[in-house]
């Protein structure tokens, strides 16, 4: 019987799926990655979160390892070059979180265009602004999408009603305008966006991408989304867009560097939670209750379509 390990905390849809398929399945949610390397060649799959990186040391153990299963949508923690020269497959779930990623994101946006953190706070405190606290209305804006996949569309989706212009840009892909966004060069990016969502994977190529160059080439002052992966931006160069006026405010849902106590120590973090011109969450984006469920759900499937793929190439 072909084995998986589920080496993090995954909703019960993707076990039950994989264990009507004929895998034997250990639910581990609270392994170690130490542990995982001791038993990891006993297994044919493995199924992981973000728990840990799964490198060359992980794979060059897992001798009998046919398909790593990522349960989210991003793929930058696991070694797919390494993975590929081994012939295991790789499969993730987009479709599980993009409406999530979609939602939060919009919701961002219109947390900051009318100023909702700093007003409640303000009344919490007896302070009643109502003029400093005036919104911008999103009706005739031009929301620029970089990167325009599952998370990216999901957005674009999620804006109709809004009366917005939604144009995207994608490296990678092309023909894709329809009613709900216009393909456009980055040339055009720049010169027509009120707001930049980022939706970019995590690629050597994007890595950095957006720094100090990037927001230079801006036309007007923006509001700058990321709910992508936090090492696409340069928050130096974002504080001192924010400075500087080229960028108005911010929506952040992941950074260069998470979770505590290495966040604090970043020499950029001070200033970023200083910073009132930006909204901060962390890395929460795509996970949502519904969410958790339907990444295993998208998971199992990816799974049921890989097993007669994964059962031939397994020797008896």
């Amino acid at each position: 019987m072909l084995k998986i390990l589920i080496a993090d905390k995954l909703h019960p849809a993707f076990k039950e799926r994989a264990e009507s398929l004929g895998y034997s399945v250990d639910n581990r949610p609270d392994i170690t990655r130490e542990e995982t390397l001791d038993i990891i060649e006993n297994y044919h799959g493995l199924a992981i979160r973000t728990k840990f990186r799964i490198d060359t040391e992980i794979i060059d153990r897992a001798k009998l390892l046919t398909f790593i299963a990522r349960a989210g949508a991003g793929m930058d923690n696991i070694d797919e070059s390494a993975a590929r020269q081994r012939n295991i497959h790789c499969i993730n779930a987009p479709e599980g979180n993009r409406d999530a990623v979609g939602e939060h994101a919009v919701g961002m946006l219109l947390t900051l265009m009318n100023n909702l953190k700093k007003a409640d706070l303000e009344v919490r405190r007896q302070i009643w602004d109502r003029e400093g606290n005036r919104g911008t209305e999103l009706k005739g804006k031009t929301v620029a999408i970089i990167g325009y996949g599952f998370m990216g569309s999901s957005f674009a989706e999620k804006l109709q009603g809004f009366g917005v212009n939604v144009i995207a840009y994608d490296k990678y892909k092309t023909g894709f305008s329809n009613a709900l966004v216009k393909e456009v060069s980055m040339e055009e990016v720049v010169k027509q966006a009120d707001i930049l969502s980022l939706h970019t994977p995590l690629t050597r190529e994007t890595r950095g991408m957006v720094n100090e160059e990037y927001l230079f080439h801006f036309r007007k002052p923006i509001i700058l989304l990321n709910t992508s992966r936090g090492e696409v931006l340069d928050t130096a160069a974002l504080l001192q867009a924010v400075r500087s006026g080229r960028v108005t405010s911010a929506g952040l849902d992941v950074l260069e560097t998470e979770k505590f106590p290495m966040l604090s120590s970043q020499t950029w973090y001070k200033e970023l939670r200083r910073e009132e011109r930006i909204l901060l969450s962390p890395h929460v984006a795509g996970w949502t209750f519904e969410s958790y469920q339907k990444i295993s759900e998208v998971l199992g499937d990816k799974l049921a379509d890989l097993t007669e793929t994964i059962k031939t190439t397994v020797p008896r």
